[in-house]
């Protein structure tokens, strides 16, 4: 599906919310050679909101861990939409500290609206799961990649962006809020989206600007295997550059690009 080009930034919330934008499963299928699934985070159940497993990038062994939203209604139920639930990320910290453990890079397509909100979720803890998961990534002693695919909500996407590297895709968006629900509490009116999604300065350009990302990989114009083709290119550099990091050197740039934030 080749991309139109937009410009505004809830022009860009809107194409990365199209239900035909490829998600996680996308990237692993046309990506990762040789991957095996893993399921379960040994403590409650599986999350099929996140897709977790093993392969290898250019012969290169990876953990890859993918927020999919699922293709079909019955799909798309199953998975909550793409929005995790406390299995998910406690799935998800599981094979990060495996791949800790067996040095291998650990590669997270983020694209979600934000955690699954439902009452059972909160009953198994999702708070503590994602505070875990944020406590955890920032010292562990792998290289760990994350790009946004397409909408990155709140802290269900923060929960797999703690990372060395952090890409988004030309019309993904990262945010804490949606522009709807910011809207609703500024100004008690959801129509106001546009506006409120210019002010959030949620779009890719705007957050390399603040760095909070180091890549943007572009769209416009350019076919979903041309735009997979361009990640991977970056991926696997990314993937070299860090790997020739020492461990303390590894957390010490990761502690930096954090710290720097809002400087």
């Amino acid at each position: 599906m080749a991309i139109a080009d937009v410009k505004t930034a809830y022009e860009r919330v809107q194409a990365a919310r199209n239900g035909k934008r490829p998600m996680g499963s996308y990237y692993i299928e046309h990506m990762i050679d040789d991957f095996v699934e893993l399921h379960g985070d040994r403590r409650f159940g599986d999350d099929a909101a996140i897709v977790a497993g093993v392969g290898y990038l250019n012969r290169i062994p990876v953990t890859v861990i993918a927020m999919e939203r699922g293709d079909t209604i019955e799909d798309r139920m199953k998975r909550n939409f793409g929005c995790p639930e406390p299995e998910g990320y406690r799935k998800a910290l599981r094979l990060m500290k495996e791949a800790e453990k067996f040095h291998r890079p650990v590669i997270c397509f983020i694209g979600s609206s934000g955690a699954y909100c439902g009452i059972e979720a909160e009953k198994r803890g999702q708070g503590l799961a994602i505070a875990e998961n944020l406590y955890e990534m920032m010292g562990l002693k792998t290289p760990v990649i994350s790009v946004v695919v397409g909408e990155g909500g709140s802290g269900g996407a923060l929960a797999l962006g703690v990372c060395d590297t952090a890409i988004m895709l030309e019309n993904a968006v990262y945010s804490v809020i949606s522009p709807e629900g910011c809207a609703s509490i500024l100004w008690k009116d959801a129509a106001k989206a546009p506006e409120a999604a210019a002010h959030l300065k949620l779009t890719s350009y705007d957050l390399l600007n603040f760095e909070v990302i180091e890549k943007v990989i572009p769209e416009a114009g350019k076919s979903d295997r041309e735009i997979c083709s361009a990640l991977k290119s970056v991926l696997l550099n990314e993937i070299t550059r860090l790997s020739q990091m020492s461990p303390e050197a590894l957390l010490d740039h990761r502690y930096e690009k954090f710290r720097k934030i809002g400087a």
